[in-house]
């Protein structure tokens, strides 16, 4: 099943220079002290934050750029594109009537970009 997904948790594109983070709205009404994200926390610029640069060419702006430079790869600043929820998700755990998150859920961009959970934002402490 893998950990669930809060607030804060960190992200990473396959194609983003930096990592960014899953900003989670208290809208889930799951009582935590960080909200618990669900898949359909996709929202670019409102979930997903920037991954600082781009190098996706299917990005318009870096294809732009590309060709400005003659061909030279020339990374653009990121800007999200994330129409789909992320998947699979939980089914088993549902957090306002939607499969929570888990750490091994993978979220789209259309610049072809893979989304993925670096650190879920919460640990699990065993005590002995």
């Amino acid at each position: 099943m893998g950990q669930l997904v809060c607030g804060g948790a960190s992200l990473q594109c396959s194609f983003g220079a930096a990592p960014g983070t899953l900003n989670v709205l208290p809208a889930n009404r799951v009582m935590t002290s960080t909200p618990i994200a669900n898949i359909m926390d996709n929202k670019p610029m409102v979930n997903i934050l920037p991954f600082g640069m781009c190098t996706s060419l299917a990005n318009p702006a870096v294809a732009a750029a590309t060709a400005a430079a003659l061909g030279a790869l020339t990374p653009q600043p990121c800007l999200p594109v994330t129409a789909a929820p992320w998947v699979p998700g939980t089914p088993t755990v549902l957090v306002a009537n939607m499969p929570a998150l888990n750490n091994t859920s993978k979220c789209m961009c259309n610049w072809g970009g893979v989304i993925q959970i670096v650190n879920p934002g919460q640990v699990t402490i065993q005590v002995p």
